[in-house]
């Protein structure tokens, strides 16, 4: 099987394919835009199952799905997104995606569904599909230097001597921004932050 990820942020990028590689998939190609997933698809034959972040750069909302599915000679394309709403993922769906995947999915879990969508079947997250879009509430100015800090690559020791504060106290200004962001840990709450253009 011949995997395609495509997403611009190279730590999610490179995760994911750490971890269809690890697995028995024989080929994983990552690229960081639209651009050059189409042109991967067409310069190599179609993959079996393209990752396409909903956020990088060229895809114009659902735009992109289109062209990567033209590209791809109609097989499989799926929608990745680490905060994209549940209507989003329903459009996505509707207009021909093989399937949603939220950057949060456990890494067994990628997997079952990487096989299911290469096998034609179409995959989306009952869990995610039942709930409820989440609401972001407003982050304080000091949240945001630390959400920068924290989208820079930065150690909390690191963001503490930058911004003048006990390492504790940017501890608890991560914990209260990754609540208000729904965010799992901090490299959910950087690839949030990056997909709503907070920094």
């Amino acid at each position: 099987m011949r995997i395609l990820v495509a997403d611009d942020h190279d730590l999610v990028r490179e995760t994911i394919a750490a971890y269809l590689d690890a697995s028995d998939i024989e080929e994983v190609v990552t690229v960081a835009s639209l651009e050059d997933a189409v042109q991967a698809a067409e310069e190599t034959g179609s993959f079996d199952l393209v990752l396409l972040d909903y956020s990088m750069p060229g895809m114009n909302g659902l735009d992109g799905l289109s062209e990567m599915r033209r590209a791809n000679s109609e097989r499989p394309v799926a929608i990745l997104s680490g905060t994209a709403s549940r209507s989003v993922a329903e459009a996505a769906l509707k207009a021909g995606a093989q399937g949603f995947i939220p950057k949060t999915l456990a890494a067994r879990s990628l997997l079952t569904a990487a096989r299911f969508m290469a096998a034609g079947e179409v995959y989306a997250p009952l869990e995610f599909m039942r709930g409820k879009d989440p609401e972001t509430s407003v982050l304080t100015r000091r949240e945001m230097d630390v959400l920068r800090g924290i989208c820079e690559g930065k150690a909390n020791k690191e963001i503490a001597r930058d911004l003048d504060l006990q390492e504790v106290t940017v501890k608890l200004h991560v914990k209260t921004l990754s609540r208000k962001l729904v965010a799992r840990n901090r490299t959910h709450a950087a690839m949030i932050a990056r997909d709503r253009g907070l920094v």
